[in-house]
C-alpha cells in the first residue's frame, strides 16, 4: 500500500480499475465532480471518464438495463480474459457477461463480469490501450476494494486460488481484503465487493455527501486500513471513503 500512486501497469489479480453503472451519467457527472474534484473527458460516447488533474481514474457508465443494479464495480488486472473466466468457473464461480472488447474498435480493452462461489460481482479487464488507473492510493481515487462475504472458508480458497501471487506472492501489498457481512451490513445483506474512495476526512466528506443529495449507510468506523464511513450516491451506488 505504500507504493507510488503513479502506476505504470498491473499485475494479475490486482485491482486496475472501477467503474459505476448508473441511469443517469450526467447526474454522475455533477455529483462526483464536486465530491472528488473529478473532471471528465470529452471523448465521445456515452462513457463519463472520470480524471483528477487529467489522469484516468474511473468510469461512469450508463445502466442499460433498468433491472440491473446501481453499482460500483471492481475490475481485476488480467493478461488473458478468457482463460480466467474458465478459471473462476472451474474454481466453483460463474460468469455474467463473457469477455468483450471495449471502445470504438475494441482497443481499449476486454472487460468481463464474474462471480464467486457466494455471488459477489466483480469484473475482470484484459488491458489494450487503456491500462487502468493512472493514480490510486490517494485522496479522492481509488485506496481499497473490501470484499463482506458470509463463507469466508470459501472465498478465500476462491481468490487465493484466482490469485495467489498478487496476494500472497512475494512483495505482494493486495489492495483487497475481506470481512464476514454480518460485521457491517444486515446478515440478509448479499455478499458484494465495497469500492473506497481515499477522502482527508471522513466526517466533513459525509457532510458534502448528503447536500448532494446522497446517503449515509454506515457512520465512520475504524478498521485495520484507516477510517471508513458507508454511503451511497444520489442514484444509489454505494461505496466507501477512506480516511487513512
Amino acid at each position: 500500500m505504500a507504493e507510488s500512486a503513479v502506476v505504470a501497469g498491473f499485475s494479475e489479480g490486482v485491482p486496475c480499475w472501477v467503474d459505476a453503472q448508473l441511469p443517469d451519467v450526467e447526474a454522475g457527472k455533477r455529483f462526483y465532480g464536486e465530491l472528488f474534484g473529478w473532471t471528465f473527458s470529452e471523448d465521445p460516447g456515452p462513457v463519463g471518464w472520470a480524471e483528477l488533474d487529467g489522469e484516468p481514474v474511473a468510469a461512469l457508465t450508463p445502466k442499460l438495463d433498468g433491472r440491473m443494479p446501481t453499482v460500483w464495480t471492481v475490475y481485476f488486472a488480467t493478461s488473458d480474459a478468457e482463460a480466467l473466466t474458465r478459471r473462476i468457473v472451474a474454481e466453483g464461480g460463474g460468469v455474467v457477461s463473457v469477455p468483450m472488447a471495449v471502445g470504438l474498435s475494441g482497443e481499449l480493452g476486454t472487460a468481463a463480469l464474474a462471480t464467486d462461489p457466494e455471488g459477489a460481482v466483480f469484473g475482470l479487464w484484459q488491458p489494450g490501450t487503456h491500462a487502468g488507473f493512472a493514480r490510486r492510493h490517494e485522496r479522492r481515487t481509488f485506496c481499497w476494494a473490501e470484499l463482506y462475504a458470509r463463507d469466508t472458508a470459501t472465498v478465500d480458497r476462491f481468490y487465493g486460488a484466482l490469485f495467489h501471487d498478487a496476494l500472497f506472492g512475494p512483495g505482494a501489498t493486495p489492495d483487497f481484503g475481506r470481512v464476514p457481512v454480518t460485521g457491517v451490513f444486515p446478515a440478509e445483506m448479499p455478499p458484494h465487493f465495497l469500492v473506497h474512495f481515499g477522502v482527508e476526512d471522513c466526517e466533513e466528506t459525509l457532510g458534502t455527501v448528503n447536500r448532494l443529495g446522497g446517503r449515509v449507510q454506515v457512520t465512520p468506523f475504524d478498521t485495520s486500513y484507516g477510517r471508513v464511513a458507508v454511503v451511497t450516491d444520489n442514484q444509489g451506488a454505494s461505496f466507501a471513503v477512506l480516511e487513512r
